[in-house]
This record gives C-alpha cells, sequence and structure tokens, in this order.
C-alpha cells in the first residue's frame, strides 16, 4: 500500500484542528461571500447624489460611473411600465448634469440618456426631445426599468419609450394658484391708493415699529423657534418653511381682523402696501440670511425675487392703477376681489392638505410638537409687537394693528412660492408648502385669541374706533 497519499491526508486534517487549513477540496480554499448591494432608502438616495453631485472632488466620477453603467445596459426584452413623477436634473459639479425620475411615492430612477445629445434639443424626434422643459412638473412615464449596483449602492435605471406627458390636473392646479394670487393681489391694489403709502410720514412711529417687527422680530421668532425645537437639523425644510412664511408680507386678513378687532385700520392697510413692496427685497434676504447655512442646499434667492416681482408686485400696482384712474369701478370690484382672495388661500390650503393627507400620519415629523410651533410661531409675533409697541408708548389703537399685522401673513404667497422651490431645492416631503398652509389655518385661532385678549389688555376709547 502507498502511504504517502495516507501522510498527505493526516497531516491536512492536523492542520485542520487547529484551524490552519480548511480542506474544502485537496488543495483548495474556499471563495470569500460577494457582498450585498447596499439599498437606500428613497430620501437617503435622493440625499445621496444630490450632495454627490455639490462635491467638486468625487461627484463628477460617480455620476460618470451611472452614466457608464446606463450606456452598458441591454435593454431588449425589458417589458414597458408606466409610472407617474416628476423629472428633476442634478447640476454635477466638475461633470455632466444629470436627470433623475422621482415617481409619487418618491422612488428615484436615474435617467439613461441617448449618446447623441442632439436628442435632447427642442424639435428633436423621440421621447428625450426638449426634455429641460418638463423639469419640475407632473409627469405620466412610459418607460423600461432595470436594476444594476454602482459602488455597492442599488440604483434603478429608467429608459423613456414615449414622450412623456403632462398631467392634466398638474397643469391646471399651476395655473389656478398663479392665476388666482396675481387676482388677489390686483384686488389688494384696488383698495390702496398712493396716498396710503404717505402714513409713513405722518404715523412714522406706528410704522416703522410694524415694519421693524414683520421683517425683523417674526423671522428671528422663526429662527429660534425652529432651533429651539430642532427642526434645524432634523427637518431642515420645515424650518425652512417656518422662515419662509414668517419672511412674507401681511396681506388683507390682517387688514379684515383688524377691523374685527378695532384697531387702526388705515395704520394696518399702509402696512400691507409697504411690507408687500419691501417684500420684494426682503423676503428673498431673510430667506438667505436664515436658511443659507442649511447644509445640503441653498436658496434660489434670484428666482424667489422674480416670482414676488411678477405674482406681487405687478399685479399690486395694476391694482392700484385702476383705483387711481377709474376709482368707482375700484370700489365696486373691491368685494369680488376680496372673494377671490379668501378662496385662493381656501383653494391652496383645502387642496395642498387633501393631497397630503398621509402627513398626518408622519406623527414623527408632523407631531404634536409641529403644530404647536407653528401656532407658537404666529401667536407669539402677535405678543411680543404688542409689547415691543407698548414699550415705545404706541397707542393700544395703533398697537392691535402691529400686533395682527406682524402674526397674520400671506399664506397664499408663501405656499406658491414653496410649490415654485421645492424641485429645485430638493424639498422632497414639501415640507415647506405644508408648514405653510397649516401656518394659513393656525393664524385664524391666533388672530381669534389675541383680539380676545385686547378687549383686557389693550383698551380703547369708543372714539378711537
Amino acid at each position: 500500500m502507498n502511504q504517502a497519499p495516507m501522510r498527505r491526508w493526516l497531516s491536512i486534517g492536523a492542520l485542520a484542528a487547529f484551524g490552519l487549513v480548511i480542506p474544502a477540496e485537496a488543495g483548495a480554499t474556499k471563495k470569500p461571500p460577494e457582498p450585498q448591494a447596499k439599498k437606500l432608502s428613497k430620501e437617503a438616495l435622493y440625499k445621496y447624489l444630490s450632495n454627490s453631485a455639490r462635491d467638486k472632488k468625487t461627484g463628477g466620477a460617480l455620476f460618470g460611473r451611472l452614466a457608464d453603467t446606463a450606456r452598458a445596459i441591454s435593454w431588449q426584452g425589458t417589458k414597458t411600465q408606466k409610472l407617474t413623477g416628476n423629472l428633476r436634473q442634478l447640476t454635477v459639479s466638475g461633470g455632466v448634469d444629470s436627470y433623475l425620475v422621482r415617481d409619487i411615492s418618491g422612488g428615484i430612477y436615474i435617467l439613461w440618456l441617448p449618446a447623441d445629445a442632439a436628442a435632447l434639443k427642442k424639435g428633436a424626434q423621440g421621447p428625450y426631445a426638449d426634455l429641460q422643459s418638463k423639469i419640475g412638473s407632473k409627469m405620466s412615464f412610459e418607460a423600461q426599468v432595470i436594476t444594476r449596483t454602482v459602488d455597492g449602492v442599488e440604483y434603478r435605471f429608467l429608459r423613456l419609450t414615449k414622450v412623456p406627458e403632462r398631467m392634466v390636473l398638474d397643469r391646471l392646479f399651476f395655473i389656478a394658484i398663479i392665476v388666482l394670487l396675481f387676482m388677489t393681489m390686483v384686488g389688494m391694489g384696488l383698495t390702496l391708493t398712493f396716498g396710503d403709502f404717505a402714513v409713513v410720514f405722518k404715523k412714522p412711529t406706528g410704522m416703522v415699529v410694524g415694519i421693524l417687527c414683520q421683517f425683523g422680530l417674526l423671522p428671528l421668532i422663526a429662527f429660534a423657534v425652529g432651533r429651539a425645537f430642532g427642526y434645524y437639523t432634523t427637518y431642515p425644510f420645515i424650518f425652512l418653511g417656518l422662515i419662509l412664511v414668517a419672511s412674507s408680507p401681511g396681506g388683507v386678513t390682517s387688514n379684515l381682523m383688524t377691523y374685527l378687532g378695532k384697531g387702526d385700520v388705515a395704520l394696518s392697510v399702509s402696512l400691507t402696501a409697504v411690507c408687500t413692496v419691501a417684500a420684494l427685497v426682503f423676503t428673498p434676504l431673510l430667506l438667505g440670511l436664515y436658511g443659507g447655512n442649511i447644509p445640503d442646499f441653498t436658496i434660489p434667492v434670484g428666482a424667489v425675487f422674480k416670482q414676488i416681482l411678477v405674482l406681487v408686485i405687478v399685479p399690486l400696482f395694476v391694482g392700484m392703477f385702476v383705483r387711481s384712474k377709474w376709482e368707482r369701478l375700484a370700489k365696486k370690484l373691491e368685494k369680488p376681489f376680496a372673494m377671490i382672495g379668501v378662496a385662493a388661500l381656501l383653494f391652496l390650503v383645502v387642496v395642498g392638505v387633501w393631497s397630503n393627507l398621509e402627513k398626518f400620519g408622519e406623527t414623527n415629523r408632523y407631531g404634536l410638537k409641529f403644530y404647536a410651533t407653528v401656532f407658537l410661531l404666529t401667536f407669539a409675533g402677535m405678543v411680543v409687537s404688542g409689547l415691543i409697541a407698548k414699550a415705545v408708548r404706541i397707542s393700544n389703537f395703533q398697537i392691535r394693528a402691529i400686533s395682527l399685522e406682524c402674526g397674520l401673513r400671506n399664506a397664499s404667497l408663501a405656499m406658491t412660492i414653496a410649490i415654485l422651490l421645492q424641485d429645485r431645492i430638493g424639498d422632497f416631503y414639501s415640507s415647506m408648502f405644508f408648514t405653510s398652509a397649516i401656518f394659513g389655518l393656525c393664524m385664524y385661532g391666533a388672530g381669534a385669541l389675541s383680539i380676545w385678549l385686547f378687549k383686557h389688555a389693550l383698551p380703547v376709547e369708543p372714539a378711537d374706533s
């Protein structure tokens, strides 16, 4: 009998007993298992891609690998499926811009692009023609989807098979909010004259304190409350929503509530007029000041400026021009346009809340603390501004107007800006819009409570009211 093979196996067995050899097969070693692809959550994947796009060192390389992977995919035999969502563009630092598709549930897809860049231009043939114009709108897509792993992370790649079509309701909703806000501001202009701006000189103390409270006090309270309750780090878009609505000017609601609260309506109207014009500068400035240091995104100050100019300043002066030329007609139109203003706010709140009903179930994000924070913001603005006005010895009659003007904001404007900005800045859960909408509801309760308190804390003489 040949003893050599026997001695060899005995030696291997002895070594294996001490953990030095694993005799899977004679002379073979076991292959390490393949690493499993990491599946990021929808929001985590979107943040990862957004942050990578801004990273000057590695962003271009990652998106280059994603593009190479997409080009290497064989789409033959892949079934076409339908989905609804938004097309978004990421500007890649040091690389070629990338397109994503986000479905209505938040799922993220890397869009495969044709090798010929001319296929993306306006007038080209095929589903990718004029892709740039479709960014942000809610679209219906027909496409092929394939999953691939890049750098250990699982991605879904999407290839269009048909020209995306914008959803009719989405188009109507955007048109409606822009038209309603425009007409609301025309209606506000119909109630104003250029003499309303002269109150700055007739009642300088009340005007100065009111303006400082609107653009100095309430944004500062929003910043402090947002930081104190942890929204700056945990839910930054809720924090930015607080800043947005606090940086918006007062609206016609403050004038109505001042009338009901027996305050100085003339001062309230003048504050609304002056602050609405001043919002062209202060709203984008304050958004950039308080939100500019939030990690992972930047505030498009120029875009906010343009939106306020087109949707607020232009229609405001159109209404004032009509009032100056045809005063009788303007007075007849005041009530119908006032109703349009109320309808605009209700439309935005009801439709916005209805389309975001699932958010009421997200108690971690929108629990009791969230609603208390929003209510505290509007009510604290009324109380603190009233105390400041009292400290500088302004009459109770004017304090009532200043207090309500500070706490009651143009929520319709804030919601419209939020909708127009959310796709651009990556507001994944529309938190800026939702925060503005809840503020639009809470401010009525806070205003009613303040009016009740006025009777006891800020009595006025019958001659004043």
